[in-house]
């Protein structure tokens, strides 16, 4: 094959584990993945991003080829990366504005109601005022989070003024590690007048939403939104944190209906265009009522090979095609499984990390056990807290993808996986934070 035919695609942020996957889109024999800046450089510290900018262009300029893609699917800093890049060297994005319009909590808050009325309850917290106070228009329980995170970082649930006070605290402590460099992309912005003032470094709190998590996968081509695919994401007993993300969603159809009016509606209020989207919702079956929890202006990575086990290809393929300038026309029930599902495998305390299977090892499991696929997060030695991007509650320690005909199979191979791999903890030293509650 010529070079003449081959197109480069950037991947800010390209990570081993999903490397394979977007070899195994449509069409990859005629492209090229290049990285474009690190995992480490994009998410570890405070993110200074003028230096990632610089040092991303530096990359490209000095490319011998064609530039014909720059992707993401990364949270900020990627997500605001790809339009910032996307507009310097002539390549197809969505644009900036709506990226920060999903990333901005509150901002994206004040778009939805003009779209949607299934949203909980939300108000600013002035970090600055002693003592802190929640917004008159939400009551407790209530979840506080910056405007702006990766994850569940500095997410917290709360109950009472003594919890609100303590989380505030927190916050304050943290937030500028992602909202000081987001305060840079909102100067590139045209802001509306009710965004005067508020910046990066703003603390949201919003009514407590019930029942179950659901995430809606979707993409924007030429104005038209597409939804290509509805995912249960199933929390551990008594915990926020998400046991697995499973395809395809188990809701009733007519839920499934609302939730895509609800998508469609609030996405062209957004203005996305040439992109992928990925919002996440709570479905209370008790009152069926929906509320939206965030959207996120990119595709899910953790849903890349649910979408290959069940449909067929995995959703990085509209991502890829979108930037090419084509519409993906995802495929349907075309893959080798009935579901799958990608598992969290955590830890609720503290401890030393003693023991790993090494690559060797998770082949062997992954050949005995077809419909597999795991990523270890620790290394040998690793202290849990220690570890980066960890939400506010528990460690992950692996992500086990499985696919099977139904969801005993799903579990049977989770549970298998975890018991072979055989991972080993003792204690934090003395001294050490006690455990998360």
């Amino acid at each position: 094959m010529s070079d003449e035919t081959v197109k480069n695609v950037f991947v800010i942020g390209l990570d081993e584990a999903n490397l394979p996957t977007l070899q195994q889109v449509p069409g990859a024999d005629q492209l090229r993945f290049h990285q474009l800046l690190t995992i480490e450089e994009l998410q570890v510290g405070e993110v200074d991003l003028p230096a990632l900018l610089d040092k991303a262009q530096g990359v490209l300029d000095s490319f011998d080829g064609s530039i014909d893609a720059i992707v993401g699917y990364w949270d900020f800093p990627v997500s605001t990366l790809v339009p910032m890049l996307s507009e310097r060297y002539g390549t197809r994005s969505t644009s900036l504005e709506s990226v920060v319009k999903c990333e901005h909590k509150y901002w994206s808050r004040l778009e939805q109601q003009k779209a949607t009325d299934r949203h909980p309850p939300f108000g600013q917290v002035d970090l600055s005022a002693e003592p802190p106070c929640p917004p008159d228009d939400v009551t407790f329980p209530m979840w506080l989070k910056p405007a702006l995170s990766y994850s569940s970082e500095l997410a917290f649930g709360v109950d009472d003024e003594e919890e609100f006070r303590k989380a505030v605290a927190e916050i304050r402590a943290g937030i500028s590690r992602i909202g000081r460099p987001f305060e840079h992309v909102l100067e590139r912005i045209d802001l509306p007048p009710e965004m005067n003032g508020v910046g990066g470094r703003v603390c949201l709190a919003e009514g407590a939403m019930s029942g179950v998590q659901v995430a809606v996968e979707g993409y924007v081509h030429q104005g038209e939104v597409t939804i290509y695919g509805v995912l249960d994401s199933i929390q551990y007993p008594d915990s926020s944190c998400f046991l697995r993300h499973q395809y395809p969603s188990m809701l009733p159809p007519p839920v499934i209906a609302q939730l895509h009016d609800i998508s469609e509606r609030v996405m062209r209020q957004i203005g996305m265009d040439s992109a992928t989207f990925s919002i996440e919702y709570f479905y209370d079956p008790r009152t069926q009522e929906i509320n939206l929890l965030e959207i996120n202006p990119r595709h899910s990575q953790s849903h890349a090979e649910l979408f290959q086990y069940v449909d067929g290809v995995p959703n990085h393929h509209c991502m890829v095609r979108l930037a090419l300038g084509e519409d993906p026309h995802m495929p349907h029930r075309e893959g080798s499984y009935a579901m799958a599902a990608k598992w969290y495998h955590r830890w609720f305390t503290d401890g030393v990390v003693r023991r790993v299977p090494g690559p060797e090892e998770i082949a062997r499991i992954e050949r005995e056990t077809p419909g597999v696929r795991i990523e270890v997060i620790p290394a040998e030695g690793d202290r849990l807290s220690d570890l980066p991007g960890q939400d506010s509650y528990s460690y992950e320690l692996a992500h086990i993808y499985t696919g099977g005909a139904d969801e005993a199979e799903l579990r049977e191979k989770f549970d298998h996986c975890v018991a072979a791999l055989g991972l080993a903890f003792e204690d934090a030293p003395a001294g050490a934070d006690a455990a998360r509650k």
